[in-house]
């Protein structure tokens, strides 16, 4: 690393600081400038992980800061602990850059906010072992990223080096799920097989999935490990039936060290996909691989689940995890605020965590916004900021019940299930409170039609537009009826005791 060099990504940090303050994290910092080469600024990130994720996830952020501080045709290539910096031969002490292109084009903005799009990952140069070139165009550099060794185009997903088991935050809603997810990292195959973990939407289930594949990974350098959507399952299975390549389909799941799936309850209403993870399944399962999956509901609650699958999933550890409470949002705030390099006042992680009582995305949300009003208004972040910047989501998260709330509250009046509610039976002692959990969802939250049939078994928006006009028509002409509802309606109002 040269002088310049260090200049370059000094400059490059500040403007990240500026522009882009919801994407810099404290480590960022410890990301070392070795050499410009090329048209290209090599930045060695701390680790494998770091550095897969900033090619993924900050490509064309830091290209923008890159072009932005100095004012020429710079990209920015990212290297692991252990890749070679690029050379392409002897250069002077000076950094080698293409010649000014004039002010830099700040990012494009949407009514008022910065709006970054995301690059996808630069494709490689294959049969060459030197550096692959940088792709000059009229507006901008893009460099070819080296792949690692074994890499296979599987969709797998991007896993973030903030979900580890160090800045997860353990409280009574999800002491259980962490305790469980720490055993099975620690011992692969044999402490909880598989190990389901379900909650709601934006509880830390993904985290935790994340940093069992951190954990495996650190442990076990060599070990395959493949972490992806079930969606993205699906898909690569039907591609591979369409174009007749079953057989590395089959490779590409069963002969890896640990399979970790996201939201498998999209595994639902497709026979043949469930006949294939089935199989895939008992593979691993017999040869002691790992098997870790996430979902919105426990196995016996996901509909059209085949029953097979259901039992499969118990056979481990079934966890759940809850919202977390007033103690652990505050926190979950100060952790996420930490990882930003943001020191979080108490009074400020007390008034956000009072506001939003959500989940934990929305208290990463609140940081976000917090961080932008501080970048906008030069004031540092302190309470009489984060009311102002905040003052709008004590009403809507006070007043709004969750789908949640309101599907607890019909089943426990009408004592059924979820999974009968999202299953294809139409029997008046499921249809009728299918139709008032529509109608309440419909009328006391801001989701949409499409949304709320999507809920209950991807149910077309029309039948979600039937079942509103039902119940309301039958409010008007039965009174007891209508005074059930009245009751149902109090009853999901939030803050009652």
């Amino acid at each position: 690393m040269t002088d310049p060099d260090r200049q370059i990504w000094d400059g490059m940090l500040s403007h990240l600081r500026r522009a882009y303050p919801t994407l810099c994290r404290q480590w960022f910092e410890e990301l070392e400038p070795v050499l410009v080469e090329g048209g290209a600024l090599n930045l060695r990130a701390q680790s494998n992980l770091h550095r897969d994720y900033l090619r993924k996830q900050c490509a064309e952020p830091f290209n923008d800061a890159a072009r932005t501080s100095t004012g020429r045709l710079l990209a920015v290539r990212f290297l692991g602990p252990d890749d070679p910096a690029p050379r392409s031969g002897p250069r002077p002490g000076a950094a080698a850059l293409s010649p000014p292109i004039g002010p830099a084009t700040p990012p494009a903005r949407a009514n008022g906010v910065l709006e970054h799009k995301p690059t996808p990952e630069p494709h490689p140069f294959p049969g060459s072992s030197a550096s692959p070139p940088a792709v000059h165009t009229a507006s901008r550099i893009e460099v070819a990223e080296p792949r690692a060794a074994g890499y296979r185009r599987d969709d797998t997903l991007v896993i973030n080096p903030d979900c580890s088991f160090d800045q997860f935050v353990v409280g009574q809603s999800n002491r259980l799920a962490h305790a469980a997810a720490v055993a099975v990292a620690g011992n692969p195959g044999r402490a909880y097989n598989p190990f389901f973990v379900h909650g709601g939407v934006g509880l830390g289930k993904t985290h935790l999935l994340q940093a069992i594949a951190i954990k495996v990974q650190e442990d076990n350098p060599g070990v395959s490990l493949c972490y992806l959507s079930c969606e993205s399952f699906v898909t690569q299975f039907i591609e591979a039936v369409r174009s007749g390549e079953m057989s590395d389909f089959r490779h590409r799941f069963r002969d890896v060290g640990a399979l970790i799936i996201d939201d498998i309850h999209f595994l639902a209403n497709g026979d043949r996909t469930q006949e294939e993870f089935f199989h895939t399944f008992n593979t691993l399962y017999q040869m002691n691989k790992q098997i870790v999956l996430s979902s919105d509901a426990p196995p016996e609650e996901i509909p059209d689940l085949e029953d097979r699958l259901v039992s499969r999933f118990k056979w481990g550890l079934v966890a759940k995890i809850d919202a977390p409470d007033y103690e652990t949002r505050c926190a979950i705030l100060k952790t996420k605020a930490r990882l930003r390099g943001i020191d979080l006042a108490d009074d400020v992680a007390s008034l956000i965590a009072a506001r939003v009582n959500t989940n934990i995305r929305e208290l990463e949300g609140a940081i976000g916004k917090l961080q932008i009003h501080s970048a906008v208004e030069g004031k540092p972040i302190d309470a009489a900021l984060a009311a102002a910047a905040l003052g709008d989501l004590g009403p809507r998260v006070s007043s709004e019940p969750t789908i949640q709330s309101i599907i607890q509250t019909v089943t426990d009046f009408f004592r059924v299930r979820l999974v009968d509610l999202q299953s294809e039976r139409r029997h008046r002692s499921v249809a009728q409170p299918r139709q008032v959990c529509m109608y309440l969802i419909r009328q006391h939250t801001r989701h949409s039609l499409e949304e709320i049939g999507g809920y209950f078994g991807n149910r077309d928006h029309t039948t979600v537009m039937h079942a509103v006009r039902a119940v309301d028509a039958r409010r008007q002409d039965d009174p007891t009826f209508d005074d059930v509802m009245k009751s149902l309606e109090e009853r999901i109002r939030p803050g009652r005791a």
